[in-house]
């Protein structure tokens, strides 16, 4: 299994658009071949902070879903809310 984490954040005043730029993207990479899970969290302090932990079978599906055509529009959309690059860490499970 492997599991990703992304840390996204949103320039001031973006997040609620960011947000549902996530949202859509979560209900989507919920349907792809080889998701055991796809989260998306808001930082209850400082809500311009978002994370994604990301659950997949294997390092195959994790890169297949980045290729997707939602992923290209998700990272489309985002690309003016964003404050900076995703800070994004693949972790595989070691016990």
């Amino acid at each position: 299994m492997v599991k990703i984490m992304a840390r996204i954040s949103a320039k001031v005043g973006t997040a609620d658009q960011l947000q549902e730029v996530l949202k859509a993207l979560v209900r989507s990479t919920r349907n792809e071949p080889g998701c055991v899970s796809y989260e998306l969290f808001q930082d209850e302090e400082n809500f311009l902070e978002f994370v994604t932990i990301e659950h997949w079978a294997n390092n195959q599906a994790a890169e297949a879903h980045m290729t997707t055509p939602h992923v290209a529009e998700a990272f489309a959309k985002a690309a003016g809310l964003l404050a900076k690059p995703p800070s994004i860490n693949r972790f595989t499970q070691i016990i």
